[in-house]
């Protein structure tokens, strides 16, 4: 463990400097963050689009099940012999 604190250590000190060069004040996202927002709501759009138009096709009536049928047939008889 004590080679692991030393690098992260190191690391901190040389990270220290690119951090003091840079003013709090002034750092925005800008115009690349802008562009990547507008993508991913973009896409978000355009996925819940999708997914509405799936939603509407579903049927969500259950079809009858012949094996059931045919299972539940074979029960009643079944009871019926004894």
């Amino acid at each position: 463990m004590p080679d692991m604190s030393a690098s992260v250590s190191l690391a901190v000190t040389h990270l220290a400097p690119l951090a003091k060069e840079v003013d709090e004040n002034k750092v925005t996202p800008g115009v690349l963050g802008f562009i990547v927002f507008a993508v991913m709501a973009v896409a978000v759009w355009g996925l819940m689009k999708s997914m509405n138009k799936h939603m509407q096709k579903v049927d969500f009536k259950e079809s009858p099940d012949a094996d059931a049928d045919n299972a539940r047939e074979q029960a009643d008889s079944a009871a019926q012999q004894r």
